[in-house]
Parts: structure tokens; sequence; C-alpha cells
């Protein structure tokens, strides 16, 4: 008894279409539901913001990641 590939694939395809539908819907109320709490966005939430770095502070990753590049560059040319 031959199996009919086509019509497999076909059916599994539009069970996974209804499935994203209804994952698609499920993810649209729960971002409603965190816009109504007030929530910009669920992967920043509870995240400190970044510390502003002063201008020596710069300088000084400045210095260090040319340093680091250079070492980088000298290991790889040999």
């Amino acid at each position: 008894m031959p199996i009919d590939a086509q019509a497999v694939l076909k059916k599994a395809l539009i069970q996974l279409e209804a499935q994203k539908a209804e994952t698609e819907k499920e993810i649209r109320a729960l971002k409603s539901a965190l816009a109504a709490l007030g929530v910009s966005s669920p992967n920043l939430a509870g995240r400190r913001p970044r510390k502003p770095m002063t201008a020596a502070e710069r300088r000084s990753v400045s210095k260090r990641m040319k340093s680091y590049w250079a070492k980088r560059r000298s290991r790889k040319a040999r």
C-alpha cells in the first residue's frame, strides 16, 4: 500500500499553519496584556539600564581594546 507523500505533507503543513495562527493569536494577546500593565518590552523587563561612561572611562576602554586587537593581529600574522 503506497503512501501518498504529497497528501501527508500537505496535511502536516495545514496543521502547522493552524498551530502557527493560534500561537500568533496568543502572542498578540500576551503583548496587549503586557501593554495594559505598562510593560513596554518583555525582553527589557527587569533589566537595569547601562551606566553611562565618563570620557576617562571611554579612553581607558579604547586604549585597552586597541592593545587587545593589536596583540590579536600580531598573533594572527605569525
